[in-house]
């Protein structure tokens, strides 16, 4: 049976939760609907974040992102929606989600919304000679 869209996101344990390290993951295929017209919206999702104790797992949220296809959602909502979804699954050290929404009228959107966890402090930048 072929797989279908869901809203439920699945983790698994990090097996290095003693480093801090950064996980990107690039979604290329993203759509949604516009609330206004019903038309597609297209953009390239780029998530980046330090897991603590889970990760996300793709296929999950492949299947998550799927779901989007035929809401209707304003750029900025449905981005930081989906952070909010992933924060709530993994319960990061600290996320960054890029949505990149291709030209529509003659307009670019690119929303950016963070998360960090108040007790998390990133590592002093090496810099190396």
């Amino acid at each position: 049976m072929p797989s279908k869209p869901s809203k439920d996101l699945e983790t698994f344990d990090n097996p290095h939760p003693q480093r801090d390290y950064t996980i990107r993951i690039r979604m290329p295929e993203f759509t949604c609907l516009c609330p206004k017209t019903g038309q597609p919206d297209f953009a390239e999702l780029l998530l980046e974040y330090v897991p603590d104790q889970r990760c996300v797992e793709l296929k999950s949220l492949k299947l998550y992102i799927w779901s989007f296809r035929d809401e209707g959602a304003f750029h900025e909502d449905v981005t930081n929606r989906i952070l909010d979804d992933l924060v709530r699954a993994c319960a990061p050290r600290f996320m960054r989600l890029t949505a990149e929404f291709k030209v529509r009228g003659g307009i670019y959107t690119d929303v950016v919304a963070e998360y960090r966890d108040p007790k998390w402090h990133p590592p002093e930048p090496v810099k190396l000679p």
